[in-house]
């Protein structure tokens, strides 16, 4: 009888692990992002074609919480909007780097790329979205995203390096939901 009770515990369990993990990757298998910024939303479509390490670490860093209350510290107008730096300064990320992704996208108003330093493979957290001004970025940034709705949000956002009063994302979340 014990047996019998260990075996339906043993087989509840693994139940349980097969549910909860199907729902874990229907959640995580689209391919957008939603930014709810204090300026309004953004949602990026993922290309994880093109750069799958970084799509998977973006969406893995999104649905932690990681990105919810960083504001975006770089902003230089005609150019890009930069965020992800849990400082606020440009000089913090998640202590993780991915190996560079390169690909010949053409960098494009809405274009969404990884920021690093001088070394091609310090992509971490932080990542910029373009406006006109970043096309001799193509083959030397990984592109990971285009923004696919709220390009007039990405362009109210405050300029500055740091901006005097930056604009932050509220939340973020894997998936493509209009939010106010």
């Amino acid at each position: 009888m014990r047996k019998i009770f260990q075996l339906n515990i043993k087989l509840l369990t693994i139940i349980l692990f097969t549910i909860m993990s199907t729902k874990t990757v229907k959640a995580s298998k689209s391919n957008f992002i939603t930014l709810k910024t204090s300026k309004g939303s953004i949602i990026i479509k993922t290309l994880p074609k093109i750069a799958p390490n970084h799509v998977k670490r973006i969406k893995e860093l999104v649905s932690s919480g990681f990105y919810n209350g960083i504001i975006f510290h770089r902003v230089i107008e005609g150019f890009m909007a930069q965020t992800g730096d849990p400082l606020g300064n440009g000089t913090g990320g998640s202590g993780k780097n991915l190996k560079a992704e390169f690909s010949d996208y053409k960098y494009k108003y809405g274009t969404v790329g990884m920021a690093r330093s001088m070394n091609p493979d310090s992509g971490d957290s932080q990542f910029f979205i373009c406006f006109d001004g970043c096309g001799h970025l193509t083959g030397q940034y990984t592109v990971w995203g285009q923004v696919e709705t709220g390009m007039e949000v990405v362009e109210k956002i405050e300029i500055g390096e740091p901006p005097s009063n930056p604009d932050q994302i509220i939340e973020a979340f894997v998936g493509k939901k209009k939010t106010k």
